[in-house]
């Protein structure tokens, strides 16, 4: 594990734009998968907003370069009072895998998570990310759902 004592954690700003797009597009081709024209500004714009139904993200920031992203949200839950947290998107610079970032921005996550009430967060993975999985398996529980959607 490298050294993370020059990682700054902190919220999404205007002025992060092209990294943080060059953040997302990383994450999408990570994914083999792409967003429609104005999805990324959407995105953008819901992570900046103020409505509490829209997105937060936190950035990871070394040397003045974001190495990763969280992109988050709360909503209601039948199961429970309070709002659970949706920990939508995670993604670290390939060169910065391995380094404790990812945790850190997980951790930062159940953090933000705590400070509104909703203790209970949760995330999806694909099977095969195999290497991210073996992050999640220590720090969280893998449950016995699938996820189906629509056709």
């Amino acid at each position: 594990m490298a050294d993370t004592a020059a990682l700054t954690l902190r919220p999404l700003r205007p002025d992060d734009r092209p990294q943080w797009a060059a953040l997302w597009a990383g994450y999408l081709d990570f994914y083999e998968t792409s967003v429609p024209a104005g999805v990324e500004d959407s995105t953008f714009a819901r992570l900046l907003g103020d409505d509490p139904r829209d997105f937060s993200a936190l950035v990871a920031e070394m040397g003045g370069q974001l190495v990763g992203l969280a992109h988050y949200l709360f909503h209601r839950n039948a199961w429970a009072v309070e709002d659970v947290c949706y920990l939508q998107d995670l993604f670290v610079a390939p060169d910065r895998r391995g380094t404790g970032i990812a945790r850190a921005l997980i951790e930062a996550v159940y953090g933000a998570a705590d400070t509104a009430g909703a203790p209970g967060v949760y995330w999806l993975t694909a099977e095969d990310n195999v290497v991210a999985r073996r992050l999640y398996d220590r720090i969280g529980t893998l449950t016995p759902f699938r996820v189906y959607e629509r056709r």
